[in-house]
């Protein structure tokens, strides 16, 4: 038992940090119902925990590289155990808010070591055999979360969805003390302080910015004025990171067109196949009436399934195809997916959703794991843990951009529909054609340049890194 804890450690961390976003997108009524809170609000739910999630887990690596992954580990869980019991007892939606981004903060710390404490700890099939535990689990969370945000809100209450993580916490740290030993960097880098602040600024501008325009208008002096900063804190980041010894994110890694091709298509597909789920949610259950069990069986259990039996059963399979075919036509699938949802009208019901959700379920098993592996093929493995960071980062960036530009169509369609059933129809199939032809773009955009296939499948195997030790 002892051999497995760091990965039953890793794992229970990972867990928790994939279904505090699905888990939470089926609270969302229920949170809106108790603060009288609007659409607005809710997004940055979701949006401040994914933004500083993303904001951060680059500088976190940097740091548990040169001061210790355990005890970034430990330090990084216990963050989150304390802000989720912060988002338990807010007692309105700005604390709740607040406290989501205090547990992205932990999160990151988290999320940028649980690769690397797998990779220094294991060898061999030992380490096959953990990543592979690892990958289960990162899908499990995803269907686990709507039924289990369901099942708590719906018969303990939403702060329950938050309360739940803190024995979790207690089990990860006991499993961590118990078995995973100390490691860093022969050179652990420095923080990216100019960088990581330049960056949180440009996201978190950018995001209200488009949150702000989509309840006050296109013209609105603070949106404006909040698209400007964003676009000053994104100049400054690129001139701070071209001119760091240790940047939070190295820009050369963007001259090789493919791995640009695919963290543009993760960014993308995080926004296309999961921006628009709290909306739907939103659907389900204020207007039609669903609980929240009911909601989260037919707002994003299907899509979640669907992706992790693609996973579990062709995984392997998938490995030996092209990026450009697997990324490409699952884009493509979740453009097919998205919509097949947009024919929502006064009269539907819950089921609707589910064949689209299936087949962009099918799209996503496609493109999660492919582009993944297909993105650590494309650099030297001594650089394999900022390229994962990177494709970590835009993920979790794609998700809060998605929410925010389909928060914005959404809320602007029910607007015009004066809240009426047929508004929130209009509003939701308006979001599902924007997000298909995001989508549709973004396979489109892979089809047509990523033209080469990715080098060896570094990917097929994981990445020995060179600069990885451990003491003992």
């Amino acid at each position: 038992m002892r051999k497995w804890s760091p990965l039953i450690a890793v794992c229970l961390g990972t867990f928790l940090l994939l279904v505090d976003v699905l888990i939470v997108v089926v609270a969302l009524p229920a949170i809106s119902d108790d603060f009288r809170a609007d659409y607005t609000d809710l997004q940055w739910v979701i949006d401040g925990y994914a933004l500083s999630l993303a904001a951060l887990v680059l500088g976190a690596g940097s740091l548990a590289d040169r001061f210790g992954r355990r005890r970034t580990y430990l330090i990084g869980v216990g963050v989150f155990a304390i802000s989720s019991l912060l988002c338990a007892v807010a007692p309105n939606e700005q604390a709740l808010i607040a406290a989501r981004i205090l547990q992205g903060l932990g999160g990151a710390a988290m999320f940028a070591c649980t690769a690397a404490l797998l990779n220094v700890t294991y060898h061999g099939h030992d380490r096959g055999v953990a990543f592979g535990v690892w990958g289960a689990v990162n899908g499990a969370a995803a269907a686990a979360g709507p039924i289990a945000g369901g099942l708590l809100t719906e018969h303990l209450g939403w702060r329950w969805v938050f309360l739940v993580n803190l024995p979790v916490c207690l089990v990860a740290v006991w499993f961590t003390m118990r078995g995973v030993s100390e490691s860093r960097a022969p050179r652990g880098g420095r923080f990216d302080l100019p960088g990581t602040i330049s960056f949180t600024v440009a996201a978190a501008a950018v995001t209200y910015g488009l949150i702000r325009a989509g309840d006050a208008g296109w013209t609105d002096g603070v949106a404006l004025a909040a698209f400007a900063a964003g676009l000053v804190a994104l100049v400054l980041f690129l001139i701070a990171e071209a001119r760091s010894d240790h940047p939070m994110l190295d820009l050369t890694l963007f001259r090789r067109a493919p791995f640009t091709v695919l963290i543009v298509a993760a960014f993308l597909t995080q926004a296309a196949a999961f921006g628009y789920l709290a909306f739907s949610t939103v659907w389900l259950q204020q207007v039609l009436g669903n609980g929240p069990v009911d909601a989260g069986l037919y707002g994003a259990l299907p899509m979640a399934a669907a992706a992790l039996v693609v996973g579990a059963a062709a995984g392997r399979f998938l490995q030996r195809i092209a990026p450009r075919w697997t990324v490409g036509l699952g884009l493509l699938l979740i453009a097919a997916g998205d919509l097949l949802q947009a024919r929502i009208g006064t009269d539907s019901t819950g089921a609707i959703l589910i064949p689209g959700l299936i087949v962009a379920g099918l799209g996503v098993g496609c493109v999660l794991p492919s582009n993944a592996s297909a993105v650590l093929a494309e650099v030297p493995r001594e650089r394999s843990g900022m390229a994962g960071g990177t494709l970590n980062t835009f993920r979790q960036l794609g998700l809060a951009l998605g929410v925010a530009v389909f928060g914005t169509v959404f809320t602007d369609r029910i607007a015009a529909g004066h809240g009426s059933p047929a508004g929130f129809a209009d509003g939701l199939n308006a979001t599902m054609l924007v997000a298909s032809g995001t989508a549709l773009v973004a396979g489109i955009l892979v089809l047509v340049l990523l033209r080469r296939p990715a080098a060896a499948p570094v990917a097929a195997q994981v990445p020995e890194r060179a600069e990885l030790s451990a003491d003992r």
